[in-house]
């Protein structure tokens, strides 16, 4: 299956999408690139159903009844709640013991009960990740999803992220070409 998408919007006199055309394939990951300010996590707003295209836009239908999941810019998480608890109210049916094993695979052994206001600020991105890659979904949205993590930490996040990603629908925006190669984007689109 394969989601063509045609989408326009402005905010008043500004265009920030000029009927950008995008296909999105079933069971691959797509990767948008561009710089700051180009629209990249409007259009993403925009398929997730946070914000409405333009009139002339099409396409965007067809991501309504998608089961969706994202890491956005910023965590998003609960700030009193601990690690666990973040990733469990995303994916309630996972097992704990399964949870805890996916917290070790990127670092975060021994973090499970720790409140995420404890935890450093790459913790806290490798939870929010964790609780998107977990999630039942049909569709991944991911919004600099490795930012602010050191570069050791980022190998490893990004391996696994590639390994669960696998075969699932994914929408990734970067700045950054090697995440893209990374994480076997079959696209890379590019919004300059």
């Amino acid at each position: 299956m394969s989601l063509n998408i045609t989408i326009s919007k402005t905010y008043g006199e500004h265009t920030v999408l000029d009927r950008f055309s995008l296909q999105v394939e079933e069971g691959r990951t797509t990767c948008i690139m561009g710089r700051s300010g180009c629209g990249k996590t409007t259009l993403l707003r925009i398929l997730m159903g946070l914000e409405k295209a333009d009139k002339d836009s099409s396409g965007t239908e067809a991501f309504c009844g998608l089961r969706k999941s994202a890491v956005f810019q910023e965590d998003r998480l609960c700030e009193n709640l601990s690690a666990m608890a973040n990733i469990r109210l995303a994916c309630p049916g996972t097992d704990r013991a399964q949870i805890a094993e996916e917290m070790r695979a990127v670092g975060l052994a021994g973090c499970e009960n720790q409140p995420v206001h404890e935890l450093s600020g790459g913790m806290k991105r490798r939870v929010a990740l964790l609780r998107a890659l977990l999630a039942p979904y049909d569709i991944l949205f991911l919004d600099e999803p490795f930012k602010g993590l050191d570069e050791a930490t980022r190998e490893k996040t990004m391996a696994y992220t590639r390994k669960k990603c696998q075969g699932r629908t994914v929408l990734f925006v970067t700045h950054d070409a090697e995440e893209a190669k990374s994480l076997g984007a079959a696209q890379v689109i590019s919004m300059e």
